[in-house]
């Protein structure tokens, strides 16, 4: 599992996860990709034997979303949280919480979608904000930065499928 273009990860903080990748799509596409839960269930999974099977948002400040993966032999993997803003199409901030809860608690992602090149594309970056440094440095042990690169790959694919 090999993203084709590597993302950009920095840990700016002992509890943060700051990632970035740009787009060749504009910024409210990019914003719709990740908020439409149809477009969402398209790009929003690691390996291929893990597809998203659920996938709902309630896109309101105090609205909840849910996902779920699963996997033929291990099973689901499910999560969830609340939007603690939403200011489209430039930023989201959202709880996020595993039912596993493998990072140790809650966390804040804070999503900002920055347009670059006049609006022809755009420059994602989450920075994940982890319940402690132990939290955050157990879930840069895992092939995490891997998953996301594939899904922003997925992410990148879908886009010309979807453009008006």
């Amino acid at each position: 599992m090999n993203p084709r273009i590597p993302l950009t990860a920095i840990l700016p903080s002992d509890r943060e996860l700051r990632i970035s990748r740009e787009f060749d799509a504009p910024r409210d596409l990019v914003f719709k990709a990740y908020t439409d839960p149809a477009l969402v269930q398209r790009w929003l999974w690691g390996p291929d034997d893990w597809p998203m099977v659920e996938c709902t948002i309630d896109l309101r400040v105090g609205g909840a979303y849910r996902y779920v993966w699963r996997n033929a032999q291990l099973g689901d993997m499910g999560m969830g949280g609340t939007f603690l803003e939403i200011d489209p199409p430039q930023r989201l901030v959202v709880t996020e919480l595993f039912d596993q809860d493998w990072t140790e608690g809650e966390t804040v992602c804070t999503t900002t979608f920055e347009e670059l090149d006049g609006g022809t594309r755009t420059r994602l970056t989450t920075t994940v904000l982890y319940s402690s440094q132990t939290a955050r440095d157990n879930a840069m042990k895992t092939p995490m930065l891997d998953g996301w690169g594939v899904c922003f790959d997925r992410l990148d694919d879908l886009f010309p499928a979807i453009a008006d």
